[in-house]
């Protein structure tokens, strides 16, 4: 996609390709909250019958696409280049661009999962509401999330592009920090308002916008458009790996200690992150 705009527009065509991509977010959570309650009126064992059923027929949709990239989109037209040598490529990349990408995997070691955030949400609520409609509420409020993600990321492209890509992503990292500590403070006070949470969610929302408009422009500012791809691959496994650790560390302290250790530890990640994209944007 990034050949197809002009460098002034980077950041809104990301934020729009990202608003865009985030619609099924949105119908997919609301579509799976209203599985739950009609499943809800059926007849189960326990409690786990309704999530069982639902989690079953969320399979038919990623089948669906499986068959629609099989049969509906024509494999790309590939111009090899032997000239391009992948490690003395990967050697020469920009040092800047190393070090954006370490500022990246240092903040996405403590970026963890959203799910871990309905997770939170579910378990914050279940003693006022219960089982069924607390998860149904920390559905609603993922659903949310991703309309604050559908509504900010183009607006948030525009102002990119206007004062810069990389002061907005750094602004952006300050909110997902934000995010971790207030869902700590949530836990410490065993906080069971929706309004709250509906607080927390709103700022995820925003920082994943910035985060998914902005990072692959930054990216492409700082590199040779020779290396572009491979520089696109780079941000994605630095990406792909941190995030991994991330939701099995901040599952595995949420268990081993306890869940206001989890976030604060995020919290500490994604603040150490912020700071070293901070040096980035003062090299």
């Amino acid at each position: 996609m990034i050949q197809a705009v002009s460098p002034e527009t980077r950041g809104r065509a990301f934020g729009f390709h990202r608003a865009a991509d985030t619609l099924g977010a949105v119908l997919g959570p609301l579509l799976g909250v209203a599985l739950l309650g009609w499943a809800q009126g059926l007849h189960w064992g326990d409690d786990a019958g309704a999530f069982r059923l639902v989690l079953w027929l969320s399979v038919i949709p990623g089948v669906l696409a499986i068959l629609a990239f099989l049969v509906l989109v024509p494999d790309p037209e590939f111009s090899p280049n032997p000239a391009l040598k992948f490690f003395s490529s990967l050697r020469g990349l920009p040092s800047r661009f190393k070090h954006y990408l370490a500022a990246v995997g240092i903040f996405g070691i403590g970026d963890f999962s959203h799910t871990l955030l309905i997770l939170a949400a579910t378990t914050l609520l279940i003693p006022s509401l219960g089982v069924i409609q607390a998860a149904q509420v920390a559905g609603l409020l993922y659903v949310w999330r991703n309309v604050v993600q559908v509504a900010v990321s183009f607006p948030i492209g525009v102002v990119a592009d206007r004062v810069g890509h990389l002061p907005v992503l750094v602004a952006g990292y300050v909110l997902g920090a934000s995010t971790a500590i207030l869902t700590a403070l949530a836990f410490l006070f065993s906080v069971d308002s929706v309004a709250v949470l509906a607080g927390i969610f709103f700022f995820a929302g925003l920082y994943v916008a910035v985060q998914e408009a902005l990072e692959a422009t930054v990216t492409a500012e700082m590199v040779q458009p020779a290396t572009l791809t491979m520089s696109y691959g780079a941000l994605g496994t630095v990406n792909g790996v941190a995030k991994f650790v991330s939701s099995a560390s901040v599952g595995v302290v949420w268990t081993a200690i306890s869940p206001v250790a989890a976030f604060g530890l995020a919290a500490g990640l994604m603040a150490a992150g912020t700071l070293a994209l901070l040096r980035v944007k003062n090299e």
